[in-house]
């Protein structure tokens, strides 16, 4: 048996209880909610945009003389379906692709950019067509704050301040002027600037002692030139490499080494942010599990896998804790969803977006609140066809994804107050059976989201500590590996929750199998 210590109230399902399901769990909650958590960042709920497969060319752009409906060269269709989700930012330009990304490519007249070769991903051409103007347009369409990775790995110093420079200057300094010859006036805000990505790979082989004299080098002279200073994100580690965050938190927090009289910001650190990256598959590196078509093993494989996401911020926020036991440096999980074998004869790490993917972004979503002390920031992989998608496009056709009905059933937590949660319910093998958690919102509401992992087994829940549900959404699907399809209609659009009893503040309520719930309690 296991225990969660978290819970949200509201639930978001995803599916219904196929016939003949197997005898149902009995399970129980109790929601405190007299005792208030940490607040759950809305950046939790980021997203993440690399020049990939047809991440950015189709799936954003098609150009302004496509017969696909476009605002200024966007898809209107993405564009909607992006904005219902409260997006709170979104990052760009990678990823690998951004320690080959010269920012000057992209800016200027279109059909005077040179055009170049993305080396990172499959040697394809790079029109350079979607620059930052582009990108700063989708930003503001969607609604969304820009996260922009400067080039470390390939490019300098001076180049990652020309950038800033040409972003954030006011209107009447030389950038500016520049901007405002290519479309834009007023200076854009860029409230946060990933130092490179992955430098302990892609990014430049580093080690963390190089890359953290980098970082304070970088932090030197990469800055806002007008309006909020942005906040750095320094490049964290890749899944369990502890020695990484021991280093930069050691070497490239502080300002200054150390305490001393003569250091300065000594209440603002250097590194506001930290970044981990780290993927959920169902076997290896080199073999990683198919998409669709698998049975309970590559089920229970990537529930598993995904759940190791607790112990990760677990043992490197211990790390951060020694260093920083206030936690004014805050944790960026910045990639982070499923990858899949891709997808036979499509575009590069396109996949099926499954229940399953579902699954895991509601317990991985559940995870982050549980540590929202820290986690300040998460940027799933990523947006518009490519991996764990909020979207998929084919043409002129667009469809949301499981893991969009689950981001959209949960934005309910953005920025509320996480309430703790006890979860007392039997097992599924070596993973608990349910993932919970529950916030409150600024209006004082209770939303309650739980993940039922087991995929035969519905659970009768006594769910206590709240009051009169008013609300609930449930989000499933029959089969294991379903997944919507273009031309057909979505099987995931959730419904509400059937059978619900109440007395006092007990509640009574079974959700399905493999399912995902979100309720709104008064």
């Amino acid at each position: 048996m296991r225990v969660w210590a978290s819970l949200a109230v509201t639930f978001a399902i995803v599916s219904v209880v196929p016939a003949g399901a197997a005898e149902a769990i009995d399970a129980k909650i109790v929601v405190h909610a007299d005792k208030l958590g940490a607040k759950i960042d809305r950046n939790i709920y980021g997203h993440f945009v690399e020049h990939l497969g047809r991440g950015v060319y189709e799936g954003i752009w098609v150009g302004e003389d496509s017969p696909i409906p476009n605002t200024r060269g966007i898809r209107k269709d993405v564009v909607a379906a992006l904005k219902q989700l409260n997006p709170p930012v979104v990052r760009w330009p990678g990823g690998c692709f951004a320690d080959s990304y010269h920012w000057r490519d992209g800016v200027g007249p279109r059909d005077k950019r040179p055009a170049s070769i993305n080396g990172s991903w499959g040697n394809v051409p790079e029109s350079n067509a979607f620059g930052t103007h582009e990108f700063m347009d989708f930003a503001e369409q969607v609604g969304a704050k820009p996260f922009v990775s400067i080039n470390v790995g390939s490019g300098t110093v001076q180049e990652a301040d020309s950038w800033m420079q040409y972003m954030t200057a006011p209107a009447d300094s030389p950038p500016g002027k520049e901007r405002a010859k290519n479309g834009r006036t007023e200076p854009w805000n860029v409230p946060y600037i990933g130092v490179g990505n992955e430098t302990w790979g892609c990014g430049g082989n580093m080690f963390a002692d190089t890359y953290a004299d980098e970082f304070r080098k970088y932090a030197a002279f990469v800055r806002t030139w007008s309006g909020p200073r942005g906040q750095l994100i320094a490049v964290g580690a890749d899944t369990d490499e502890y020695a990484w965050t021991e280093t930069m938190m050691k070497r490239a927090m502080l300002w200054r080494p150390d305490p001393s009289p003569m250091a300065y910001n000594v209440d603002r650190p250097l590194m506001p942010m930290l970044s981990l990256h780290f993927y959920t598959f169902a076997g290896t590196w080199q073999k990683k599990g198919a998409s669709t078509g698998f049975g309970e093993d590559g089920w229970k494989a990537g529930l598993k896998r995904a759940y190791v996401m607790d112990e990760l911020i677990r043992k490197h926020g211990a790390i951060m804790d020694k260093y920083d036991p206030e936690k004014k440096v805050g944790l960026a999980v910045d990639e982070w969803g499923t990858w899949w074998d891709g997808t036979k004869g499509a575009s590069t790490l396109y996949q099926e977006n499954t229940l399953r993917d579902a699954i895991i972004a509601g317990m991985t979503l559940n995870i982050f609140h549980d540590h929202a002390d820290r986690v300040r920031m998460a940027n799933i992989a990523q947006t518009i066809n490519v991996l764990q998608a909020m979207v998929l496009t084919k043409g002129e056709k667009m469809i949301v994804t499981p893991t969009w009905h689950v981001f959209e059933m949960y934005k309910v937590h953005q920025d509320a107050t996480r309430l703790p949660v006890d979860v007392t319910a039997p097992a599924y093998g070596d993973l608990p059976s349910l993932s919970v958690s529950a916030s409150r919102d600024a209006a004082g509401l209770v939303h309650v989201s739980i993940v039922n992992l087991d995929p035969e087994k519905a659970a009768r829940i006594d769910l206590s500590g709240v009051g009169k549900v008013t609300d609930s959404r449930m989000l499933t699907a029959d089969a294991m590996d379903a997944h919507p399809a273009f031309d057909q209609a979505d099987p995931f659009v959730p419904v509400a929750l059937k059978n619900i009893k109440a007395k006092g503040k007990a509640v009574w309520l079974e959700v399905p199998s493999k399912s995902v719930t979100v309720l709104t309690v008064q």
